[in-house]
């Protein structure tokens, strides 16, 4: 056998074996070397990854909300809403169902009032509060994840809506019972047999005011102070909202009382007064009291006080 032909010993097979090793150990520390670059550069991938911003929350119209699809109120019909409701810096307004925020940033950019958004959806109030902040009020106006029918927003001045019909009902004696004087503005739908102060239509859609009138139903005593003297009245007056009618009676005659009026805290009537004297009479109402001025006829001016007998009727009148 030709001895090239020889196979190698296994001595020589362990020698071969044992000069390989240093080079399978350089071997393993270049894949260490790269295992650990990969493991770096995959950290920083994943740090970028944690520190880029996610995709902003983008609203849909028709989406659905806890009690109503979202849509939009036109611009124009907020500005108009918010005219109507005479907004100014001094208000409070207070948006029900805030969706994307744009009333509540209307009112504080472009009247100055400080307001306030109440929204179910937690998407939407991140996106209404990044709404804010782009359009620098987000000082003025706040937005808070709540449920319309149990947020305490009793503080409010204004109260601004764009709600179905039933739910409108729904949060109708919550409204009634707010302070007198607070104005009340709706996009689309109505309150049933409240009937507005003021209507508007832009751009096709309807907008509705309505002013929160104090409670008067019931009896009042009421004294009269006048140049020609002293006279007291009973007054009897029945209320629906702000639809007010009512009757007087003196010691010896009774009468009509004429051109009712009630917005907010402010009552007015005429009256001919036991003396025959026609009179206007103007009073701001103060829970159980009334305050204010009579003017006749002749020019004569007097005050007058009336405190309430007997319990407050409904506001509402007990319609629907």
């Amino acid at each position: 056998m030709n001895p090239k032909q020889i196979p190698e010993s296994p001595a020589d097979g362990l020698a071969t074996t044992r000069r390989a090793r240093p080079f399978g150990r350089l071997d393993r520390r270049s894949v260490m070397q790269l295992a650990l670059a990969a493991s770096l550069s995959l950290g920083a991938v994943a740090a970028q990854a944690q520190n880029k911003p996610a995709e902003a929350f983008t609203p849909q119209v028709g989406q659905a909300g806890k009690d109503v699809i979202w849509v939009p109120t036109p611009d124009a019909l907020v500005n108009r809403m918010l005219k109507m409701a005479q907004v100014t810096p001094e208000d409070v307004v207070v948006d029900l169902g805030s969706g994307d925020g744009k009333i509540v940033i209307a009112a504080a950019r472009d009247f100055k009032a400080r307001s306030l958004g109440v929204e179910f959806n937690p998407d939407m109030v991140t996106l209404s509060r990044r709404n804010a902040q782009a359009a620098g009020v987000a000082e003025r106006a706040r937005f808070e994840q709540g449920d319309i029918f149990t947020y305490d927003y009793s503080n409010a001045t204004v109260v601004t809506m764009y709600l179905l019909p039933g739910l409108n009902l729904k949060l109708r004696p919550t409204l009634l019972k707010m302070k007198p004087g607070t104005r009340l503005v709706t996009h689309q739908f109505t309150m049933g047999s409240w009937e507005p102060d003021d209507t508007t239509t832009v751009e096709n859609r309807p907008g509705y005011l309505w002013i929160v009138p104090a409670a008067v139903g019931g009896s009042w005593q009421m004294t009269g102070q006048e140049t020609r003297g002293t006279h007291q009245s009973q007054l009897s007056l029945t209320q629906a909202f702000q639809q007010v009618t009512g009757t007087w009676r003196g010691t010896s005659m009774d009468g009509k009382l004429r051109s009712v009026r009630i917005s907010g805290d402010l009552l007015s009537f005429d009256m001919m007064d036991p003396n025959g004297v026609l009179r206007s009479y103007v009073g701001r109402v103060n829970g159980a009291r009334i305050e204010g001025t009579t003017l006749a006829a002749d020019g004569t001016a007097g005050t007058f006080v009336a405190t309430r007998v007997g319990p407050a009727m409904p506001v509402d009148g007990g319609r629907e």
